[in-house]
């Protein structure tokens, strides 16, 4: 999976040739998984049509603020475009538009969105070999860049005007892979490797029976995909669960027992920078396990229960360069009992929430947590959506890892 899947990247098409190659550049953003909205200088149209920029993203194309031939339409509102995108690529980037963008003119819908953007911006210039080289470009460009404007650079060959040199727009792929590869070395996780267990255990009773739990995994996967967007290689340990992950720095091991989840968490935990326990495991299992499905009978059955491993514990005791987070689940003295596991467990931080809280706990699509660092300084959050709640852990703990 592409970093940019699931991304809002915003499109703007300046007057230059190489406006004809958009067409390509929408559509690998497309194929990788982003939504594609595209803005239009009103010159630009003339080298690409929007008919067909609006039928390769799926959306209307905008170029002006309004349409003076439609008095009954909408204002095309820059400021709800600029705060839309999570990335905006101007390409090409003509001097003319360069220069504007580097001085703060603002006559058009694309530059007025541009000085509103508050994601991070690239450029791809695209221009004559002359124009290129001539000091007031090389200013613009020096300029862009020290706004943390970020220039993918021009490449040489055979330009419009029949001359061969500096000047000509990177290839649409190329464009792509550049920024892709930006993202990726800019991402607060890049580099490390996450453990997270996910979902309920099951410890069998007979063939047919086990001892479970409601959990969902829900959680465990919602911070599985937050890491691995940061730029983590994860390795989600999860029990039986019916949530469906797919990402490429994701490695999913699926486990039933609280004894195969001991053992794959301790597999993969040496090398891991982060490990992340929200799974619900089991604290008891039959001592015993039938080999033949169990008959009903009159009488009433007893099934003899030993504990199961501590796998936090365990990992407690054994982490060296880890930061440790483990989950408590509580249905009373929540604070307390969840502040005595971080000493008992040797843990850096715990994940607290409590069957109290409406709209918190097991195969629900929202948590109320409460975050204890090692310090037992607590830090409560509202009700989030669970992907919400992943977000605020995961920064958490990449806060900690850089304090």
């Amino acid at each position: 999976m592409s970093v940019l899947s699931g991304k809002k990247i915003l499109l703007g098409i300046t007057a230059g040739i190489a406006a004809y190659k958009t067409a390509s550049l929408v559509r690998f953003f497309i194929k990788l998984g982003a939504e594609v909205k595209v803005i239009m200088t009103p010159a630009s149209k003339d080298f690409i049509t929007p008919l067909t920029l609006s039928t390769l993203s799926k959306n209307p194309v905008h170029s002006t603020f309004y349409s003076k031939e439609d008095e009954n339409e909408l204002w095309n509102n820059h400021v709800d475009l600029g705060l839309w995108a999570d990335y905006m690529l101007i390409a090409p980037a003509t001097a003319n538009t360069l220069s504007k963008m580097a001085n703060g003119v603002c006559n058009n819908l694309l530059l007025a969105t541009y000085l509103s953007a508050k994601c991070p911006v690239y450029f791809a210039p695209a221009m004559d070999l002359d124009m290129y080289k001539h000091p007031s470009t090389k200013e613009s460009l020096e300029k862009l860049q020290s706004f943390n404007n970020v220039m993918i650079p021009a490449t040489s060959g055979e330009l419009a005007s029949g001359l061969v040199g500096e000047g000509r727009m990177a290839e649409p792929k190329d464009i792509v892979s550049f920024i892709e590869n930006d993202i990726l070395l800019k991402l607060p996780l890049k580099g490390k490797k996450v453990l997270i267990t996910a979902g309920p255990t099951y410890e069998a009773i007979d063939p047919v029976r086990f001892i479970g739990n409601h959990s969902s995994g829900k959680m465990g996967f919602a911070l599985a995909k937050v890491a691995a967007n940061l730029g983590a290689e994860v390795f989600l340990i999860s029990g039986p669960s019916h949530q469906q992950i797919k990402h490429s720095f994701v490695k999913r091991v699926d486990v039933v027992s609280a004894a195969e989840m001991y053992t794959a968490s301790h597999q993969y935990f040496n090398d891991c920078d982060i490990a992340i326990l929200s799974a619900a495991v089991a604290d008891y299992r039959p001592k015993n396990i039938v080999s033949q499905k169990i008959k009903k009978k009159d009488a009433t059955l007893n099934i003899e229960l030993e504990p199961t491993k501590d796998i936090l514990a365990s990992l407690g005791e054994i982490k060296k360069h880890q930061f440790l987070v483990g989950f408590a689940l509580e249905t009373n003295n929540e604070i307390e009992n969840a502040k005595s596991k971080i000493k008992r467990k040797n843990l850096d931080a715990i994940v607290l929430n409590s069957l109290q809280d409406k709209g918190a706990g097991f195969a629900t699509n929202t948590n109320k947590i409460t975050i204890i660092d090692k310090n037992l300084n607590e830090k409560p959050f509202e009700l989030k959506s669970k992907t919400d709640v992943a977000v605020d852990i995961i920064n958490e703990i990449i806060i900690k890892l850089n304090a």
